[in-house]
């Protein structure tokens, strides 16, 4: 039997109308399914991370310590050079040539030396012949005066033997005037000698300068001057040498959170330090903290810290930007909720949580630090609690939902 479809279209309605209720109210939704977690409770370890920047523990710049031109390069740009290895070369000549000339004016100095030497030996020869001639003209002289007195010689005699002796006096005293103008002389002459000298070994300090060596062992960079180029003190490095093996990370700290580090200046010191390289990597070995600097930087209201790091194979260089991050401390019984459990409504952090009878409240919860993919919440939840982590889009307070724990 065949029934016209208006027919029972009339008659579902009539229905419907008879019994009081809609087709719509007839069919009920079933509860949303949602993703949970529980509130977890334990200790963990609190970290912080600091964005550094990695730089040579020593850095030492080579620049020209004369003026000449660039004659040769004795090294690969960015190879590991050893102390004391050639680095570059000044042309040495115009160097050998002053070291020659200052050679030159030391022999002549020593020459004079030797001159005025002589002069003194002679000048005291002289005065020896004078004082031994004043000695027999004195005798002269002691001899006639009591023969002056008994008119056994003339009187004319003793004027003679005593005009003999002040001669003979005079050229004691020339002799001992020689001798002082010899000893000035030597002592010029010393003088002289001991400049030379001076000038020799500036002329061979020069002369060494045209050697431009590494005063450390470490990576050598990259030459800033091209052989032929003319160099000078005055000028820019020529290249940098870095000893990169251990190698520093600068990184900088609040004001505030400085000071508290430095309540425990132990625990400063014995911090192990991780770096977090610019490909998400974890560096592989730990460093450990060196030093801060001296003061805080007025502008910013931080300071810099220093830690260092083992760097075998010297992989890591000066300049590269990496995460310095550190475990601070250990917070007892924290209350850790997955991070997509969390959202942020203006500054207001908010939890979704299903009660025992499976309903959906909002909580606003005050959250702490990231702990990996976890957030630590400091209040607002209990543990164990559960919360929803996937699905909090689709409910609303007071809605039953179909909770799957993972």
């Amino acid at each position: 039997m065949t029934i016209d479809a208006g027919i029972l279209i009339a008659i579902i309605l009539v229905v419907s109308g008879c019994s009081g209720t809609s087709a719509a109210d007839s069919v009920q939704m079933p509860a949303p399914a949602v993703e949970v977690a529980r509130v977890q409770q334990k200790d963990v370890p609190i970290q912080r991370e600091w964005i550094g920047t990695l730089d040579g523990t020593v850095n030492a710049a080579i620049k020209a310590q004369v003026t000449g031109y660039l004659l040769t390069q004795n090294y690969t740009e960015g190879s590991f050079v050893n102390k004391g290895q050639s680095l570059f070369e000044i042309d040495p000549r115009p160097f050998q040539a002053a070291v020659d000339q200052a050679q030159g004016q030391l022999s002549q100095a020593n020459g004079q030396l030797g001159q005025a030497k002589a002069q003194l030996v002679q000048a005291q020869a002289q005065l020896l012949q004078a004082q031994a001639n004043q000695r027999r003209t004195q005798l002269d002289v002691d001899r006639y005066i009591p023969l002056a007195k008994q008119q056994a010689i003339t009187q004319q005699d003793l004027d003679n033997a005593m005009q003999n002796n002040l001669a003979s006096q005079a050229q004691v005293d020339g002799a001992k005037a020689q001798i002082e103008t010899a000893k000035a002389q030597i002592q010029a002459a010393d003088a002289a000698v001991e400049a030379a000298k001076a000038a020799v070994e500036a002329a061979r300090v020069n002369l060494g300068f045209t050697h431009l060596t590494s005063p450390i062992a470490g990576i050598a960079g990259k030459a800033q001057v091209q052989i032929g180029n003319l160099v000078s003190p005055a000028g820019a490095p020529i290249t940098t040498v870095s000893t990169v093996d251990p190698i520093k990370a600068e990184f900088t700290l609040s004001e505030q959170e400085y000071l508290r580090f430095m309540r425990r200046p132990s625990e400063l010191e014995r911090l192990q330090l991780e770096l977090i390289l610019a490909d998400g990597t974890t560096y592989a070995h730990k460093g450990k903290f060196l030093f801060a600097d001296r003061q805080v930087d007025q502008n910013t209201g931080a300071i810099q810290l220093i830690g260092q790091f083992p760097n075998p194979g010297n992989v890591l260089r000066p300049g590269q930007y990496a995460k310095v991050r550190a475990v601070v401390g250990l917070e007892h019984n924290a209350l850790l909720v997955p991070q997509r459990a969390v959202t942020e409504l203006q500054g207001n952090y908010q939890v979704a949580v299903v009660d025992d009878d499976n309903r959906v409240a909002i909580k606003n919860v005050k959250v702490g630090d990231r702990i990996g993919p976890l957030w630590m919440i400091n209040d607002g939840l209990e543990p164990g609690q559960r919360v929803i982590t996937d699905g909090v889009m689709k409910v609303r307070p007071g809605v039953q939902v179909q909770p799957e724990e993972r």
